[in-house]
């Protein structure tokens, strides 16, 4: 996690839920020695843009509208403010609430109807139209209230690019999927902890191993991950918190550090960051620090910082982490209402 000084201009951008007051596309500049965040512009032409995600050349940014209609819209990366690059393309899901790019599509995971659906993306970086393809998530959990259906919650690609692996909080499993003409198709589901409430997964960089925190329980799920063959195999189940919540707790965002040596996590209901140690085949709950905030919704991390969105008291905090022991310290805080997620460019 060392600091390189940050190189060249950064800037990050920040989603927001327009629908509780947020300003929508947020852009801010990152200082250059010390990871602070300064607000440049917001556009506000998507209702609800909750996520984001960049494209390789960064010059191309991918916002979900989290409505029940459903859409995704395709943004320039110029100047101070990002510029709309055609009309949001509706992606036949309600309530998509995460995306990535994958095999030349953008890839979302619609929570309200339990789907992952893929829309092409031209070689400009544009969408190319309607979807090319949906996969309908099917299942339900334990949870009488949250796991009645299916709830897509995050897909991503794996390392190695080969398979896209979506989380569904509704069913209690990871799905395994590539694309065949365009539509995501079913490799392997692979089952986790009933009643668990998996919402997103995160990648060892080795490779080697995943992690999925569990929005039912506060834990993470600790994975063996195979990308020869698109396997992923549950190994233990480690706590986020030191002591049981008073209620639900709702853990949110996970990050692993560039090193590889430490797991981040965020729970909302606590309003707190945990520091979990990896080890091997598993990790080791180390401490927590408050969040700054109220309802951390998303975490990042940058050269040596990490950053959480804290969507109720609608700001985005930072905190310096320890080179030795990952432990996060609070370096300072920006007006953001609503906040979803944070991506750097």
């Amino acid at each position: 996690m060392a600091r390189n000084g940050r190189a060249g201009r950064r800037r990050a951008f920040i989603g927001s839920f327009t629908a509780a007051g947020g300003p929508g596309l947020v852009t801010a500049e990152v200082a250059p020695h010390d990871g602070a965040l300064t607000l440049v512009s917001a556009v506000r032409d998507l209702p609800d843009p909750s996520y984001l995600a960049l494209s390789p050349d960064r010059a191309t940014l991918y916002a979900v509208s989290e409505t029940s209609e459903g859409a995704v819209a395709a943004y320039r990366v110029t100047g101070d403010r990002p510029q709309p690059a055609g009309a949001p393309v509706r992606v036949d899901g309600s309530g998509p609430t995460h995306l990535s790019l994958y095999a030349g599509h953008v890839l979302t995971a619609n929570y309200g109807c339990g789907s992952v659906t893929a829309v092409p993306v031209r070689s400009d970086g544009t969408l190319a139209g309607a979807p090319s393809g949906r996969l309908q998530h099917t299942g339900s959990g334990p949870h009488d209230r949250r796991q009645r259906g299916p709830h897509a919650h995050q897909v991503q690609p794996d390392p190695s690019g080969r398979w896209a692996v979506s989380v569904d909080l509704g069913t209690d499993s990871v799905r395994v999927c590539t694309l065949a003409g365009g539509s995501p198709t079913l490799h392997r589901e692979f089952a986790l902890r009933p009643g668990s409430g998996p919402r997103h997964l995160a990648f060892h960089p080795d490779g080697e191993h995943a992690y999925v925190v569990n929005e039912l329980t506060p834990t993470v799920t600790v994975c063996r991950w195979g990308a020869a063959d698109g396997s992923l195999k549950p190994l233990t189940e480690v706590p986020v918190l030191r002591g049981a919540p008073a209620g639900d707790a709702y853990p949110s965002g996970i990050v692993v550090s560039p090193d590889g040596r430490f797991v981040w996590t965020a729970t909302r209901g606590e309003d707190v960051l945990s520091v979990l140690a990896v080890q091997a085949d598993g990790l080791r709950l180390t401490g927590t620090v408050p969040c700054g905030g109220r309802w951390p919704r998303a975490l990042a991390e940058l050269d040596g910082y990490l950053y959480s969105a804290n969507e109720r008291s609608g700001d985005v905090t930072w905190f310096a982490v320890d080179e030795e022991t990952g432990m996060p310290r609070y370096d300072g805080s920006v007006r953001v209402d609503a906040a979803s997620c944070v991506v750097f460019g």
